[in-house]
């Protein structure tokens, strides 16, 4: 057996002593959800992309930078019955929960995992990612991503930012609570670990 493989989780990917497999609940969701994860995430202990795709039954994870020539994406992008809106903060973006209301097809979501840089630059790369609707986040709370920064103001995790997308599509928030119970456990184990005083020196006291 390869040593370093046995040393991580085959299920969640995240290190043994860190596995988030128990924080998992499977979610009943008939919404189509693909995650388009940057190569540099796929180690990231704090990474919070594998919990969607671990408790959605109609979750997909493709990892790249330009996913132009993507088959599997372009096949999923190409089905008739159904529609797919990215998740990006564009300057045309309309609402994630008002792009649901108007169509009558199945609807699904894209999401970027990474940072913002990586995401802008996947953007930017992945030429058949431009000609769909972009939608954005209606109005929500500060997210809860502790103990990684974020430059923009109230940036949320790829958990959360599903999250919310899914809660509003739907119009069941309670549904998709899971995805934020698993996201808390796997936070506070990663603070439980760190040394005495690190995460209040570098973390705590946000706002202050």
């Amino acid at each position: 057996m390869n040593k370093k493989a046995s040393r991580y989780c085959e299920h969640c990917g995240k290190a043994n002593k860190a596995c988030i497999c128990h924080f998992i609940s499977r979610i009943d969701s008939e919404v189509p959800v693909i995650v388009l994860q940057h190569p540099s995430e796929v180690n990231q202990p704090i990474g919070t992309a594998r919990i969607l795709s671990l408790s959605l039954p109609n979750c997909v994870l493709f990892v790249g930078e330009d996913f132009s020539e993507h088959a599997e994406l372009n096949a999923m992008l190409a089905q008739d019955n159904t529609d797919f809106a990215l998740l990006y903060p564009s300057d045309n973006a309309t609402s994630v929960s008002c792009w649901q209301a108007v169509s009558h097809k199945t609807r699904g979501i894209i999401l970027l995992d990474g940072t913002w840089r990586k995401a802008f630059k996947m953007y930017q790369l992945s030429r058949n990612l431009h000609d769909l609707p972009a939608v954005k986040l209606d109005d929500i709370s500060e997210g809860n991503y502790r103990i990684r920064k974020s430059p923009v103001e109230g940036g949320l995790s790829t958990v959360e930012a599903g999250y919310h997308a899914l809660s509003a599509m739907t119009g069941d928030t309670l549904r998709y609570q899971p995805l934020l119970t698993a996201f808390d456990g796997m936070i506070e184990y990663q603070i439980s670990q760190m040394p005495p005083g690190v995460y209040e020196r570098h973390y705590g006291n946000k706002g202050e």
